[in-house]
């Protein structure tokens, strides 16, 4: 079991510093691209007509991409309210049930994009550079469906938090 662990462990921690470097990689040529834009723009009174909306895609897949990652260390954006007026110890229950709520919501999000993406390999047409835009567009269930996952997992933990919480002698 103890491999098993390790394996585990290694193939999260390959995951995420792919995650990072794609994020990091993706950050770099947006300024590079957007700054060799301002640059024509400002000395030639020219630009590239391409680099505007291929930087409008990279804004998209950056925000997906980064919604997923802080998704992982539990940084998104949430209204939290109720967690002010819930006694401590039903806190990882909330947080359970908010977690899987959100994990429904994004799996539904997930299927809807599919059937975006399906219907645009369908019916699109080409997009940026001659690009199918369904390729362009294919960051939204890859996007929506590790947001799903991560809040899954999200979920799972807070459940064996909530259940460790009533064995006697545990505290969270």
């Amino acid at each position: 079991m103890g491999s098993l662990k390790k394996i585990f462990i290694s193939i999260t921690s390959i995951l995420t510093w792919t995650e990072e470097a794609f994020l990091c990689l993706l950050l770099f040529a947006m300024i590079v691209l957007a700054c060799i834009q301002i640059f024509l723009r400002t000395f030639y009174a020219s630009g590239i007509l391409w680099i505007d909306p291929l930087l409008r895609y990279m804004v998209i897949w950056a925000g997906l991409f980064g919604a997923a990652v802080a998704t992982k260390h539990s940084k998104h954006i949430s209204i939290d309210f109720i967690s002010h007026i819930v006694p401590d110890k039903y806190l990882p229950w909330l947080r359970f049930l908010l977690n899987f709520f959100s994990a429904a919501v994004c799996f539904i999000l997930t299927y809807a994009a599919v059937k975006f993406v399906r219907d645009e390999a369908l019916y699109g047409g080409r997009g940026l550079l001659d690009i199918p835009s369904w390729q362009l567009n294919i960051v939204y269930p890859v996007a929506f469906c590790i947001i799903a996952g991560r809040f899954f997992l999200l979920a799972l933990q807070e459940l064996n938090r909530a259940i460790m919480y009533k064995t006697p002698g545990h505290r969270t």
